[in-house]
């Protein structure tokens, strides 16, 4: 046999007390092109499979040191790739039979015919090939659908929570932890995840905490981290009193070259092991993962720069006139509410809070003294009601603030079709708008003005109800005067003053 052959050749553990049981079966499993090693009982067993790696292990049942029963339990948690095969006398085969429930691939009676051997250790091999093909499959497939779920996404919590479930379910993970590293250069954990096994035990678990900077300092020049054992301990600054970390493999979240988080699995498990499989996986979902992480946090500070645009501008509204500071802010607050009553999405509720902060930005085209005192005369009233359409001018031309546009613009019409600026009716009026129509009628009668004090509570909720089906969509602003009401108790609950 040439050494390429030799090399690719089908590794057997014998395992077995019998010196001359284990000569005879290398001798023979030899001429049948495999290449064999021998062990006298479990324990050496053990150090041998540390030391190199197996295809099969033919194991006797009963030794002294460690038997067979014992070294199964062994191959099963930490190296349950290898197909193990039991040899045992005939009056044991109920202890064999109990072993194949433990895991063993199959056994064999002795005194054994060593054809009858040969033959199972090859149809454990083929087994195996089975099963690593299907593995690779299902990496494969499970590789496709987070790659899938993490580019179609914008949010940094859905990409978040599928690195974890992928983590949790297809590395078989039983802690996962994602650590981002700070624009000082520090590391910090942003998610935390526990596996299937441990879910009881989650709070329990927040004790045990990473040496996020040991991890951080081995991505600078190293790839995926994948340790075992007593070697485990050393990446860990807090270890938990209950839960030991037998297992940690970890991969790097790389932008342009550059380390910005990592992604790490835990097993908790006596005797863990992370395999080959489950190390691709994980570097493949990390690498996936990294660049769908960064845009997602990109995207949450253009987020957050839109709200800022949008909250400054607000507030150039507000500062117009000072009868109406805070406004803004109030009508958005109110708006919201309504529209997580009415069951809108989250998406849609944070889109009417924002058109309900911009609602008046038209009045910036409006060249009149609003902080005068007084009502507005019939020629500024009319030069006032352009407001909707001069924000609708203001906000078209900015691609990322069409969505609060039909809020902005239609705001003033009414249900029975008498508002300004178009005149539309009913449901021809967008919803955001309809709901931007009620929070902002209640907040201008219950708010001081340039020509009368503001209106009570009570007197301001009876006026919505009358107009209701009228100037409001009776389906908004009836849910709105529960949901004002309910938000006035709460606030009393918390001991706040509320306005008459």
């Amino acid at each position: 046999m040439d050494e390429s052959a030799h090399d690719s050749a089908p590794r057997v553990l014998v395992v077995d007390d019998e010196q001359m049981i284990r000569e005879i079966l290398a001798d023979f499993l030899s001429l049948e092109g495999f290449r064999v090693r021998t062990a006298p009982n479990g324990r050496e067993a053990l150090r041998e499979l540390e030391l190199n790696e197996y295809d099969l292990v033919l194991s006797d049942l009963k030794m002294p040191e460690m038997g067979g029963l014992e070294l199964l339990e062994h191959l099963r948690a930490r190296w349950p790739r290898v197909v193990t095969v039991i040899m045992t006398a005939f009056g044991t085969v109920e202890t064999a039979i109990d072993a194949m429930k433990r895991g063993a691939y199959d056994y064999v009676l002795k005194p054994f015919r060593i054809e009858e051997v040969v033959h199972l250790l090859q149809r454990g091999l083929e087994k195996r090939r089975l099963e690593a093909e299907n593995m690779r499959l299902k990496e494969a497939l499970s590789l496709y659908k987070v790659g899938e779920a993490i580019a179609a996404s914008l949010s940094l919590e859905e990409v978040l929570t599928t690195v974890g479930d992928a983590a949790v379910h297809d590395v078989d993970a039983d802690l996962t932890m994602v650590a981002f590293r700070s624009q000082e250069g520090a590391f910090f954990e942003r998610m935390r995840r526990v596996g299937r096994s441990f879910v009881e035990h989650a709070t329990a678990l927040q004790t045990l905490e990473l040496d996020l900077e040991s991890l951080g300092d081995h991505f600078r020049s190293e790839s995926v981290l994948n340790v075992s054992g007593p070697r485990v301990v050393q990446f860990f600054s807090a270890p938990s009193e209950r839960f030991v970390a037998y297992a940690l493999m970890a991969t790097p979240l790389r932008v342009r070259n550059e380390v910005v988080g990592y992604v790490v699995v835990v097993g908790l498990q006596r005797a863990r092991r992370f395999d080959e499989g489950q190390r691709k996986l994980l570097h493949a979902i990390g690498s996936r993962a990294a660049a769908a992480i960064e845009n997602a946090r990109l995207y949450e500070d253009l987020q957050a720069t839109f709200n800022q645009t949008i909250q400054g501008l607000a507030r150039a509204i507000d500062k117009m006139d000072r009868y109406t500071a805070g406004h803004s802010d109030r009508v958005a607050y109110y708006a919201a509410l309504l529209a997580k009553n009415l069951g809108l999405a989250a998406d849609d509720i944070e889109i009417v809070r924002q058109a309900a902060l911009m609602h008046d930005i038209g009045k910036i085209g409006c060249v009149l003294n609003l902080n005068r005192p007084g009502q507005l005369s019939p020629q500024e009233y009319a030069i006032f009601k352009q407001h909707p359409g001069f924000g609708r001018e203001i906000l078209e031309p900015i691609k990322f603030l069409h969505k609060l546009v039909p809020g902005v613009y239609c705001h003033h019409e009414r249900w029975d079709g008498k508002g300004y600026p178009v005149g539309l009716a009913a449901k021809d009026i967008p919803l955001i708008a309809r709901i931007i129509s009620v929070a902002d009628t209640y907040d201008a009668m219950t708010s001081d003005r340039s020509y009368r004090k503001a209106l009570p509570h009570e007197v301001a909720t009876k006026e919505i109800s009358r107009c209701a089906g009228s100037q409001f969509d009776p389906d908004c602003a009836h849910p709105f005067l529960s949901v004002i009401e309910a938000e006035r108790d709460e606030r009393v609950a918390r001991g706040e003053d509320v306005p008459e």
